[in-house]
């Protein structure tokens, strides 16, 4: 067993693409959780998405039949707001999106308002007007800090591909003239922030995920083992491709969560 398998003490796992595609379960996701909490491994589920609380995520997961609890999970709304916090606590924050962004600022303690903000927050917002993006605008130009929660520019649904919050994104910079901080994968903050959440090094923690410009990136960035499953956006034939845009590669690639499961046993010694 070489260092870096020995190293394996906890694991940050992606959800779309990971252990579930849209509303149906990956094969084998509901084993690779269910043996997880019996070898005690500490893990969290991180999400890019903002719009929805970690009660959401995990009561979703459940319906599923992944077992899954609130305090499991890590979402970029989560990270974006104790980033905020941490600068500057009781911030005054304009927030773009919807009801897991507006949650989550709330629970970190910061101030929602309309008008001079300190910060705009930026995340999904499904039902965005022209005017509150022009506020937005105009707040970014007086000096507010501009963080997106994370640079999806689609996100695949019924019929086809929707704007993400990175297209939101792209024209805040463009109108704003002001790069955002970014939050979620592939940027360290979300991934830090986990780390936190799970009490363990990024030496001691692997990143498992299906998206080489996001999970895979960001492990590498933190530090963190990466290991590729082929079960969502990357597979055998696109994995080159993938892995000349995300500038890395990761250090283990599992077929499937079955392959995955069998993996994580012989590191761990079991």
């Amino acid at each position: 067993m070489n260092e870096q398998l020995a190293s394996m003490k906890g694991l940050l796992l992606d959800l779309d693409g990971t252990l579930y595609h849209g509303t149906q379960r990956i094969d084998g996701a509901d084993l690779l959780i269910k043996q997880l909490r019996e070898w005690k491994l500490p893990y969290r589920f991180v999400t890019n998405n903002s719009t929805v609380s970690p009660e959401t995520v995990a009561e979703r997961l459940r319906k599923m039949g992944i077992d899954a609890e609130p305090d499991e999970v890590c979402t970029s709304a989560q990270a974006a707001a104790q980033y905020i916090a941490n600068k500057k606590p009781g911030a005054a924050v304009l927030v773009i999106g919807e009801s897991g962004l507006l949650e989550a600022v709330e629970a970190a303690g910061l101030q929602l308002v309309e008008d001079h903000p300190d910060f705009v927050l930026q995340g999904l917002d499904r039902q965005l007007s022209y005017e509150r993006l022009t506020r937005a605008v105009r707040s970014i130009h007086q000096g507010a800090e501009f963080v997106l929660t994370n640079p999806d520019l689609l996100l695949p649904g019924e019929g086809g591909l929707f704007p993400g919050a990175g297209s939101i994104g792209a024209m805040l910079t463009a109108a704003g003239g002001k790069e955002p901080t970014l939050i979620g994968k592939p940027s360290k903050i979300l991934m830090d922030y986990s780390l936190r959440q799970i009490g363990l090094p990024a030496e001691q923690t692997w990143v498992i995920g299906d998206n080489m410009a996001t999970d895979i990136a960001a492990g590498h960035a933190t530090g963190c083992g990466t290991l590729l499953v082929l079960t969502g956006l990357t597979n055998a034939d696109n994995f080159e491709h993938y892995a000349e845009r995300a500038g890395c590669k990761p250090n283990v690639i599992c077929e499937d969560l079955h392959k995955l499961l069998s993996y994580i046993s012989s590191s761990i010694g079991i």
